[in-house]
């Protein structure tokens, strides 16, 4: 029987990708969206949901299970970017980003486990981030909502495992997406003690996801993952660099890696 997949922000980038890879290899696809109508060209069906809203997850969830009868992988995929010094961030921004990155999957967690828990069965894959290993230099807000989606995942793991109940991460690096464009930037402000650091920072990182790598790579990724009958916690996924950041934070002493962030970003 084909594993029925649920894939939060499936309309476009990763969560597309991932969607178009298991419907073609079998797989019974269900995507999001805020507005599944404006949604023109998907291969699998969309279901209206918002990561913001419990009643829409819950509606959503309960549509896939009512239709299948099941659901045996959730990917929670979608999210937003943001941007900015930390200091001349609106504070609605930085809770919108965490509602979106952060409590919304925890609700969608909260929303499927009891289905999963009732078949004995599941997979949750959430889709964190490279920078939520380390904290990102006018990326703080959005390296701490998928820092703290990891470790919710850690936890929550041990707690559902004797459940049958698997979860695990998958960490993208720079990717070539339109993440960019729903991204919520701190605006450049003339004058501004960041300004010119800030702004510098900003082209770097819209020039590192238009020359990433593709999408499908995700995609393979994910597949590899559900394929797995007793998946890893982590996964990372992209240029070697990104992954090998992550093993310099382990190895070298604090300050000589926050020189090295420092000298990367040109600060």
């Amino acid at each position: 029987m084909s594993k029925v997949v649920l894939i939060t922000g499936g309309s476009s980038g990763i969560g597309k990708s991932i969607g178009a890879f298991l419907h073609q290899k079998g797989f019974v696809v269900y995507g999001t969206s805020r507005n599944p109508e404006r949604v023109l060209n998907s291969v699998f069906p969309l279901v209206t949901l918002d990561v913001r809203d419990a009643d829409s997850i819950h509606a959503a969830v309960a549509k896939v299970i009512s239709i299948s009868g099941r659901l045996d992988v959730v990917i929670n995929n979608a999210g937003v970017g943001i941007t900015g010094p930390l200091e001349e961030t609106p504070m609605q921004e930085i809770k919108n980003n965490f509602d979106t990155n952060f409590f919304g999957p925890i609700e969608v967690m909260q929303a499927v486990l009891p289905q999963m828990r009732a078949q004995q069965s599941g997979l949750i894959i959430n889709i964190t981030s490279i920078a939520g290993y380390m904290g990102l230099p006018y990326r703080s807000v959005y390296s701490a909502s998928k820092g703290a989606l990891e470790l919710i995942t850690e936890a929550l793991r041990m707690e559902v495992k004797s459940f049958g109940v698997d979860i695990t991460n998958v960490a993208p690096g720079d990717f070539a997406t339109n993440i960019a464009s729903g991204r919520y930037h701190a605006p450049v402000v003339d004058g501004s003690a960041y300004e010119i650091p800030y702004g510098n920072t900003l082209k770097m990182m819209d020039e590192h996801v238009d020359s990433g790598g593709n999408p499908n790579e995700m995609a393979e990724a994910v597949y590899g993952i559900i394929l797995n009958p007793s998946p890893n916690i982590h996964y990372k996924v992209g240029a070697f660099m990104q992954k090998f950041s992550i093993v310099l934070k382990r190895i070298l002493p604090d300050k000589v890696y926050e020189k090295m962030l420092m000298n990367h970003f040109k600060l």
